[in-house]
């Protein structure tokens, strides 16, 4: 047994102090919530630098303007035409009520809408906690709508929609919770036929989420989390905490049933699955880092919270589970459920995935280009992808407020989708720079791409330098005609305009040229952080089986499913035909940082059962057994364990595709189609039949990296890892 191992030194000492490591376990989790509840999280108010949004941004701080929060009270009638009196009214009741409050710091003359159907009072709101300023606007004019049965009263504005979502997110990361885990423990007990086994890999992957949680909000004091870190907490720790559980607890189970001792099953655990579990994990972490290249704040948080969760999980597997498996000894075998059980420790060979083997080992050649052509056209949809950040249309419509949002927009088009003009130009040039504005909001008056209802003036800095000014486009903000105006304000009026003052620097920004740049900031970086993902995890492959060939064929199998996965997504999303199964509203497009994100993330996921399957095929090769023979031992003997481990992820993963946001279906449907391609296409017919033709030649490396102890083609061990690997008795 390789002592010297640190994965088999941590078993060894949590097996025989059980309650001390267990103990200590239990004291880090809560110690890392806590720090995380003390702390609080800081949330991102930045994308980082991502082209011209970046430069308007920084241009409106430059002017230091206040900008408080506005709210807005829409009258309208609820059919037929708006009585003005009465509508007038009733404003008058909303202005005195709500100058009554003491988080409103001005409210606004009520304005009549272009098409004389609804009326607008905007209030302003004080600095403070959001909940604590909106929720007596809203309390009151829900009053008010009671009061008045004949007119719809209703309060729309971004705090009053932040508080609606946050409350849909809130539900959605429940839900989440609700479904994964008793979709998780059925896959677990259908694995383990038994109710403690199934539920030590889901109680450990539940406790690493929740230190990471932790964790994560003390990290977002360095660098500042954005809304939906917790999701993706729970997502990749629920997969991985879950698989890297499984995949010891059944080498435990193995070795127990050839009649090993609880410490020793425990230790050959630690030096085989436990090994593959840290390359794995570090397989995963390196995937994550890749985020950091984008230099964006969603790409960073996202990193930091998967970076968190996988390595609190790897820690887990290597140190409380060694001591909860050998304090239950046996009994991680009771309850037994009757049926399941008996599946499970049937000892009869199984026929399955020899049957699915077959064509792989006897035509490797057909076999995998048949199989390589059908991922190709699967992933071929991914040329036509298009990139768009979700925008306010795409949000549930099952809340009052944004079907409150809907008829604000209709009524005052300058309230939906608008450009940020910034301009910074001498104080002497404030003349110049007005008559410049003005000539282009002129210039946007005759064009049917803007909208102009009254709402927005020039907003000027105290000294002079900075103005700023929202140019409103009736068109929501993922539409082609929102891009169109954007780029005519971008190329054309700006420059014709603002452009010919002295001295004067300006940008556009807004949501939809953040959503422009945004994409086009993603496929600049995409390029490098795959380079550097691919470079970094071929290192590790190497340097752990000590083969090129083994790394390269990991690589592209993974890129493979990376592509199908890619070209799932594009087909179902930038398309309708799968509205009514997945229920969402299509926007013809992918979620700006998504292909990069699930990039990461896939090849990190992938690259746990392909660690552990070429892990048994390698134990296989080192016994002597001819590498065909060693692919179908390999795929054959841990076929069980990477099939539920497989399941558990899918599972996970796709009930993030019911969860109501766009990015999270996306998401979901992406990571469970590429898990599911790995799963089955990769593992049974790609993997097998590569390996097959490549024959010796897998196991090819130069000589600084066979060691010092060569195996004909085999990678080479050391005479400690040939008694770890080798059978006992």
């Amino acid at each position: 047994m390789a002592r010297g191992q640190i994965t088999v030194r941590a078993a060894r000492w949590s097996a025989t102090h059980p309650w001390r490591a267990i103990a200590m376990w239990v004291a880090v989790v809560i110690a890392c919530f806590a720090l995380g509840s003390v702390t609080g999280t800081k949330q991102s108010d930045n994308e980082g630098d991502i082209g011209e949004v970046t430069r308007a941004d920084n241009i409106v701080k430059s002017g230091n303007f206040d900008d408080p929060d506005i709210e807005s009270v829409l009258i309208t009638a609820p059919s037929g035409q708006l009585d003005k009196a009465e509508a007038d009214k009733v404003a008058g009741v909303v202005t005195q009520r709500m100058r009554a409050l003491g988080g409103v710091a001005d409210v606004a003359k009520p304005m009549l809408s272009p098409n004389k159907q609804a009326l607008i009072v905007r209030v302003t709101l004080k600095d403070g906690d959001s909940d604590d300023r909106v929720q007596p606007l809203l309390d009151t004019t829900a009053k008010i709508q009671q009061e008045n049965p004949n007119l719809r009263v209703e309060e729309v504005g971004g705090e009053s929609i932040d508080k609606a979502l946050n409350e849909t997110l809130g539900k959605d990361f429940k839900r989440a919770e609700m479904f994964s885990l008793p979709v998780t423990l059925a896959i677990l007990l259908v694995a383990f036929g038994a109710l403690i086994a199934a539920s030590v890999p889901l109680v450990l992957a539940l406790s690493a989420v929740a230190a990471a949680i932790g964790l994560s909000a003390a990290a977002s004091q360095l660098v500042p989390a954005v809304d939906a870190v917790n999701s993706v907490i729970l997502l990749i720790g629920m997969a991985v905490g879950v698989d890297y559980s499984l995949f010891y607890l059944r080498r435990e189970r193995e070795e127990r049933a050839k009649g090993r001792g609880h410490v020793d099953a425990v230790e050959i655990a630690a030096a085989t699955s436990g090994h593959a579990v840290v390359v794995s994990g570090t397989a995963v972490i390196i995937s994550m880092a890749g985020l950091f290249l984008a230099r964006d704040a969603v790409f960073s948080s996202f990193a930091v919270g998967s970076i968190l969760v996988v390595a609190v999980a790897v820690v887990g597997s290597l140190t409380v589970l060694p001591a909860v498996l050998a304090k239950l000894g046996r009994w991680v075998d009771r309850p037994r459920i009757p049926l399941l059980w008996r599946l499970t420790a049937n000892k009869t060979k199984p026929r399955f995935w020899p049957t699915m083997l077959k064509p792989a080992l006897k035509h490797p050649v057909a076999t995998l280009l048949v199989a390589v052509t059908a991922l190709l056209a699967v992933a071929s949809p991914a040329l036509g992808m298009t990139l768009k950040f979700p925008g306010t249309e795409d949000l549930p419509r099952d809340t009052a407020v944004m079907k409150a949002y809907d008829r604000l927009t209709a009524a005052f088009p300058s309230t939906g989708t608008s450009h940020e003009v910034a301009v910074r130009a001498p104080a002497n040039q404030r003349p110049a720079v007005k008559a410049a504005l003005a000539d282009l909001v002129k210039r946007t008056q005759s064009d049917s791409l803007f909208a102009q209802d009254g709402l927005e003036e020039p907003r000027v800095s105290k000294d002079g330098t900075v103005t700023t000014l929202e140019v409103a486009t009736p068109y929501e903000g993922g539409s082609q005609q929102a891009r169109d105006s954007l780029t005519k304000l971008r190329k054309e009026l700006m420059p014709e305009t603002v452009g010919k003052v002295p001295g004067v620097e300006y940008a556009v920004g807004g949501f939809v040229a953040a959503d422009v740049d945004y994409a086009a900031h993603t496929r600049a970086k995409l390029p490098l952080v795959i380079g550097f993902v691919l470079l970094l995890t071929m290192i590790v492959m190497m340097v752990t089986f000590r083969s090129v060939v083994v790394a390269v064929t990991a690589i592209l199998l993974n890129l493979l499913s990376a592509g199908a996965a890619y070209g799932v997504v594009t087909a179902v999303f930038q398309n309708h035909w799968a509205e009514g199964i997945l229920d969402f509203k299509s926007n013809g497009a992918v979620v700006s940082w998504l292909p990069l994100f699930l990039f990461v993330v896939l090849f990190g996921l992938s690259m746990d059962y392909h660690v552990f399957v070429v892990s048994r095929i390698r134990e296989a090769v080192l016994r002597g057994v001819p590498t065909k023979q060693a692919v179908a031992e390999g795929i054959t003997g841990s076929a069980g364990v990477v099939t539920s481990a497989a399941a558990v992820m899918i599972g996970v993963f796709a009930v993030f595709a019911t969860l109501s946001t766009l990015d999270m279906k996306q998401l979901g449907v992406g990571l469970a189609v590429a898990i599911l391609i790995d799963a089955t296409i990769i593992r049974a017919v790609v993997l097998p039949s590569i390996m097959t033709l490549l024959g010796d030649a897998n196991w090819w490396a130069p000589k600084w990296l066979r060691g010092k102890h060569p195996k004909h083609a085999a990678p080479t061990t050391t005479p400690e890892e040939e008694r770890e690997l080798t059978p006992v008795g």
